[in-house]
């Protein structure tokens, strides 16, 4: 499955992921807890008229508070290779995040043992979806990736308030402020999202692992979420210029269901 196809599968089933679905359905955060609910009108059969319902029936729903779920450190995991190259990407306001999406010849890839899984894009939240013990983070950055077979692969990574960030703040000044608007970058600047990763300790990332779905409808299970254990920081004005897009466009975190998580420390 080439690259372009990828894209097309990723802009058919995902709406804060990718692209917004046209002819989906209208949702907000605020709403959150009846998304399940939420009607297709231009459908009449069951479940087609409810293309949410994953949101409310899933059992293996994201995000999780972490103090909720058994951890499992005992057995060794995949070490995580980031190859991110630098980009000329795609600036998109998706009505629900502030998002970039990588251009269409990109190479840039995450490697877990010996899969890769190409890099389409990565947005931000405000706070973090993922807790600990009912504390969140300021802010949550998702890369999302898609692999040959079409498996979704997110890199989490927690945001605190500290020293600035250079890249983060490109992304602010170039975003448009328009929901569904998108700047195609045409006077070519770049990006390297390398710069929006913790610094790499022990020449491999600690993670936290477990499977999980998106976390706006449609809700789709099948997600393999990898949560960083350490977070990167904006300063306390980027945060502002964050929230002056979206503030509040997390979901809050979801039952374990018995859910393991898998961690690397």
């Amino acid at each position: 499955m080439n690259r372009k196809v990828l894209r097309n599968l990723v802009s058919a089933i995902l709406t804060c992921y990718a692209t917004v679905a046209v002819s989906a359905p209208h949702w907000t955060h605020e709403e959150q807890a009846t998304w399940g609910a939420i009607q297709d009108t231009s459908q009449s059969v069951v479940p087609l008229n409810y293309p949410y319902a994953e949101c409310s029936i899933g059992a293996h729903q994201s995000p999780i508070d972490f103090a909720a779920a058994k951890i499992d450190n005992k057995r060794k995991l995949n070490d995580l290779d980031v190859w991110y190259d630098v980009d000329t990407p795609v600036f998109f306001n998706t009505g629900h995040a502030i998002q970039v999406n990588t251009s269409a010849n990109y190479k840039g890839e995450l490697k877990i043992g010996e899969e890769s899984f190409p890099l389409v894009q990565f947005h931000f939240h405000e706070p973090s979806e993922h807790a600990v013990n009912g504390v969140k983070f300021p802010a949550e950055l998702h890369f999302v990736h898609v692999g040959q077979d079409g498996r979704l692969i997110v890199l989490g990574v927690a945001i605190n308030v500290g020293e600035e960030n250079a890249t983060f703040q490109t992304i602010l000044n170039n975003m448009p402020t328009t929901s569904g608007g998108q700047n195609t970058n045409a006077s070519g600047i770049q990006i390297d999202p390398t710069t929006l990763l913790p610094p790499l300790g022990h020449n491999t990332f600690d993670y936290l692992s477990l499977a999980g779905s998106l976390t706006t409808p449609p809700c789709s299970e099948g997600v393999q979420w990898y949560l960083l254990l350490d977070s990167i920081t904006i300063s306390s004005a980027q945060l502002d210029q964050l929230k002056g897009f979206y503030a509040g466009n997390a979901r809050a975190p979801q039952n374990v269901n018995g859910r393991t998580v898998s961690s690397t420390k």
